[in-house]
């Protein structure tokens, strides 16, 4: 996207202050979403090994099969951003913003509910995807109670992450962030109504995501519609009316998205298969690794998304220098904070891997240190993690979407995952080889996509 150079909106300083102001409570909602998950898995562990095994196998396809629509939902955020810096240009060419704001945000709905229908069908037959996937039938089935309560709320989670969009375009993000909150405090008590004195088990566990997400979608357009501001854009005006050029453009931005979030998923899924060729011991471990990645992870992850506003606000009003300064910042933030994280795991590894582990189980100091070795690995790869997240949020701003799907499939599948199997038997690295593999790839991720923002951000100021 070519952008005409403007006036800098703010020096670095300013920027770096902006960045962090609509961030933060990004971050918290991004964290918020995952106490979700977690929360109920120590539920179900109550309940049972049975009933913990099915429903992580029902939320590792509930998540695959989530991408279309969520990606689809996230190109929201960039086409929202730059409406809202188009309505502060001066004169005639700022007029009409609301009226696309609002038209960018039914396109997504659509777009994203569409997107659900083939979703919701594959989820429906669950349990029969996950036995050809050669898993054990009991397990399947029971896979398939909490796939099936757990897939009414995808809409309303992706409706969501539309709204957080638009309140991210306004810089107005708090409200989605303490909505979350309130769904946490909220699904704990509801999650073991249903699960224990209601007798629902594992089904009682998807319902009840199914309904925080739902309360989620209608608390926040509640809000919406109760603010002085935000009720002019009326939102969910017209909202059975087909927005078709608009769908279009978020469909171009949109599904480069959520393809790289599969190709992203998926080699993690790939990973934890390849560790059960090698034991228990080593999907236990590489589960402690994982967890603890994702939650660090979910800092960068906001800094992205408050990247994509403040890139696609400068960019929308035409300030290609602003734009740049913004995308700069946030990479700085979120690779200051994961260099940060790199020190905490490389040097408290054993700690935090004794942390996920009774240490009265027989097999606990075998799993820790395992544990706690691919936690030293997962460490090395903080700052390129953090880099390839951020810089690929920057690059939303700019719609720019396709070519870092491409450095997704090259990176992750093309050389991180081969690397890994590589090391790991011909090497003799075993699970570690794994995840060096992984390390490797989002190593060259991040510098591909560092490199391009470097180069795309210098062409919109030319």
């Amino acid at each position: 996207m070519t952008v005409a150079a403007g006036p800098a909106s703010s020096d670095w300083r300013g920027e770096a202050r902006a960045t962090l102001a609509l961030s933060l409570p990004i971050v918290f909602t991004n964290l918020s979403q995952m106490a979700l998950a977690l929360t109920e898995t120590a539920l179900l562990g109550h309940l049972g090994t049975e009933a913990l095994a099915a429903s992580m196998l029902a939320v590792s396809l509930y998540f695959a099969l989530l991408a279309p629509g969520f990606g689809l939902a996230l190109a929201a955020a960039p086409l929202q951003a730059q409406v809202r810096g188009a309505g502060r240009l001066p004169g005639g060419a700022g007029r009409g913003w609301v009226r696309r704001m609002r038209r960018a945000t039914r396109a997504a709905f659509w777009a994203a509910g569409l997107a659900l229908l083939p979703c919701w069908a594959v989820l429906w037959e669950s349990a029969a995807v996950l036995r050809a996937l050669g898993q054990d039938a009991a397990l399947a089935d029971l896979a398939q109670e909490y796939a099936r309560a757990a897939m009414f709320g995808i809409p309303a989670f992706c409706g969501f992450i539309v709204l957080r969009g638009f309140l991210a375009a306004m810089e107005r993000p708090a409200a989605a962030m303490w909505v979350s909150f309130a769904a946490v405090a909220l699904n704990l008590p509801l999650a073991w109504a249903l699960i224990f004195p209601a007798g629902l088990g594992v089904f009682g566990a998807g319902l009840a995501i199914a309904l925080a997400n739902t309360g989620m979608l209608v608390v926040t357009l509640v809000l919406i519609r109760r603010d002085r501001v935000f009720r002019r854009f009326r939102l969910l005006g017209r909202v059975w009316r087909p927005e078709v050029v608009r769908m279009r453009e978020v469909l171009a931005v949109g599904l480069p998205i959520a393809a790289s979030m599969l190709l992203e998923i998926g080699v993690f899924s790939a990973a934890a298969l390849v560790m059960g060729w090698f034991g228990a011991a080593a999907v236990a471990a590489h589960a402690i690794a994982i967890q603890t990645a994702s939650a660090t992870f979910m800092v960068p992850m906001g800094i992205g998304q408050a990247a994509t506003a403040r890139v696609g606000l400068a960019a929308g009003a035409g300030d290609a220098e602003g734009a740049a300064r913004a995308g700069w910042v946030a990479i700085a933030l979120g690779a200051g904070f994961m260099a940060g994280m790199a020190v905490l795991l490389v040097t408290m590894s054993p700690g935090i891997a004794w942390l996920f582990l009774d240490r009265g189980d027989v097999h606990a100091a075998e799993v820790a240190a395992l544990g706690a070795a691919l936690l030293v690995v997962a460490g090395f790869f903080q700052l390129g993690d953090g880099i390839q997240v951020v810089a690929a949020g920057a690059l939303r701003g700019l719609k720019d979407t396709r070519i870092p799907m491409m450095f997704a499939a090259l990176g992750y599948w093309g050389i991180g995952l081969p690397f890994g199997l590589l090391v790991a038997h011909a090497g003799g690295l075993g699970p570690q080889g794994i995840w060096v593999g992984l390390g490797t790839g989002l190593a060259i991720v991040a510098g591909l996509m560092l490199r391009r923002w470097r180069i795309i951000s210098r062409r919109a100021s030319a």
